[in-house]
C-alpha cells in the first residue's frame, strides 16, 4: 500500500513538472503571439526558430521586469551626446550606454534589441539621449535619430586653440565658445579630479586625438563630452593604475606626456625620451624642454603657427611658468593633447640612464648620459645640417 502511494506521488510530481514546462513555454509563445498580432493583426503566424528564440528572450525580459522597462534615472532629463561608431556590435553599444548611465544594464539592453529584432538597424552616428529614456526609446532613437554630423581628425600634439579652429572650420562649433568651455574645465569624470592645488582648470591634455564624427552646429559641451568619453575608453584603468605605481598623479603623467608628444617624431623613441625627462625629474634637474617655451610663446602672426622653433636666448627671455629652462619640475599643466602612445611611454618608459638628447635631423635623436657626450652629439649633428 505504501509502495503504491509512493509510485502515485512520483507520477504526480512528474506530471506536474511536465505541465509546468509546457505552461512556461506556452506562456512565452503566447506572449510573442500577442506581440506579433499587435504589430501586424492581419498577418498569419508561424512558429520558427527565430520566434522560439524570441519567446525565450521575451520570457527573460518578463523575468527581469522593471529592469527592462524602466529608465535608468526617470528624474534625469539631461541630454547626453552618444556616439555609435561604425562596426560597433549591439553588445558594445550596450556597454557604452551603461558606462554613461543611460541604461542600468548594457547586456539587458542587448537582449531588448534582440527581442525586437533590430540588431542590424542601429545606425552609426551621433545621438542625443537622456537617462530618463526607456531602453526601447533609446533603441528607437538609435535607429532613426541621428544628428547631422561631420568627420574631423584631431592630430596628436595639437593644442586646444588649433582644435577650436578646426571645429569652427567644419561648422561644428564656434571657436571662441569652444575655447571658453575648455578653459572653464569640468569635473564630471573621475580622471579630471586629481589636479594639484592651483593647477589650471583647462581641459588641455584631455581632448583625445582621434577621428571623430561630431554633430554640426552644436554646443561646445557636446563636443567635449564626446572627446572626454573617448579619453575614458582609450586610457584603460590598468594603464591609469601605473601612474600610482610610479608615484605620479594622472595629471602629472599627462603633463609629461604632452612634452614627449611634442618632442618625439618616431614612436620607437617615445619611451626613451620619457626616460630622459623622468631621470631629470628624479635628479632634480630642470627639464629644459623646448616645446614648453614654444607653448609659452604661443601664436605667431608672422608664421601663422602656434608652434614656432625656440631660439637659444628665449630659454631665458620667455618668462612663463611653462618655461622649463627657468622653472624646475613640470610645467603647470599639459602643453598639448597627447595620444595614447605618449601617455603609455611615460607610464612604461625605457630603462636608461640618459639625461640628454639631440635631434639628428631625420626624426631620430642622439641620446647621452653626460653633458660632455651631449656636446659632442651637438657638434656632430649640427655639422650635418
Amino acid at each position: 500500500m505504501i509502495r503504491a502511494a509512493r509510485i502515485l506521488l512520483r507520477l504526480t510530481i512528474t506530471v506536474l513538472s511536465l505541465s509546468a514546462v509546457v505552461l512556461l513555454l506556452g506562456g512565452s509563445l503566447w506572449y510573442v503571439l500577442l506581440d506579433a498580432r499587435g504589430r501586424a493583426p492581419e498577418v498569419g503566424y508561424q512558429i520558427t526558430a527565430r520566434k522560439l528564440e524570441q519567446a525565450a528572450i521575451g520570457l527573460y525580459l518578463r523575468y527581469r521586469g522593471p529592469d527592462a522597462t524602466l529608465p535608468a534615472n526617470p528624474q534625469d532629463d539631461a541630454e547626453v551626446t552618444f556616439v555609435v561608431d561604425y562596426g560597433d556590435p549591439v553588445g558594445v553599444v550596450g556597454y557604452k550606454l551603461e558606462r554613461l548611465g543611460l541604461v542600468r544594464d548594457g547586456e539587458l539592453f542587448r537582449r531588448v534589441v534582440q527581442y525586437h529584432g533590430t540588431d542590424g538597424d542601429i545606425q552609426a552616428g551621433v545621438y542625443l539621449l537622456r537617462p530618463s529614456m526607456t531602453m526601447e526609446e533609446i533603441m528607437r532613437t538609435l535607429q532613426h535619430g541621428r544628428l547631422e554630423s561631420a568627420w574631423i581628425t584631431v592630430p596628436e600634439g595639437w593644442r586646444s586653440e588649433q582644435i577650436a579652429a578646426l571645429l569652427e572650420g567644419q561648422g561644428i562649433v564656434l571657436r571662441d565658445a569652444f575655447l571658453a568651455a575648455v578653459w572653464r574645465g569640468r569635473q564630471d569624470f573621475s580622471f579630471l579630479l586629481d589636479r594639484p592645488e592651483g593647477a589650471p582648470m583647462s581641459l588641455e591634455g584631455y581632448l583625445f586625438p582621434d577621428t571623430y564624427q561630431l554633430p554640426k552646429e552644436t554646443t561646445p559641451e557636446r563636443v567635449i563630452d564626446v572627446m572626454l568619453q573617448n579619453w575614458d575608453r582609450r586610457i584603460p584603468q590598468a594603464l591609469r593604475q601605473k601612474a600610482l605605481e610610479r608615484g605620479m598623479t594622472l595629471y602629472e603623467v599627462l603633463t609629461l606626456a604632452s612634452i614627449v608628444e611634442r618632442e618625439a617624431v618616431r614612436d620607437v623613441e617615445r619611451p626613451l625620451i620619457a626616460s630622459v625627462y623622468l631621470n631629470r625629474l628624479e635628479q632634480g634637474m630642470h627639464l629644459q624642454a623646448d616645446p614648453t617655451v614654444q607653448y609659452a610663446k604661443g601664436y605667431s602672426q608672422e608664421t601663422d603657427n602656434w608652434w614656432n622653433p625656440m631660439i637659444q636666448e628665449e630659454a631665458i627671455t620667455v618668462v612663463s611658468p611653462y618655461n622649463t629652462f627657468l622653472k624646475p619640475g613640470l610645467p603647470p599643466g599639459p602643453i598639448c593633447n597627447p595620444g595614447a602612445s605618449s601617455i603609455r611611454a611615460v607610464l612604461e618608459p625605457a630603462e636608461s640612464e640618459y639625461l640628454f638628447f639631440y635631434s639628428k635631423g631625420d626624426g631620430y635623436h642622439a641620446f647621452a648620459v653626460t653633458y660632455e657626450e651631449h656636446l659632442r652629439n651637438q657638434e656632430l649633428y649640427r655639422a650635418q645640417e
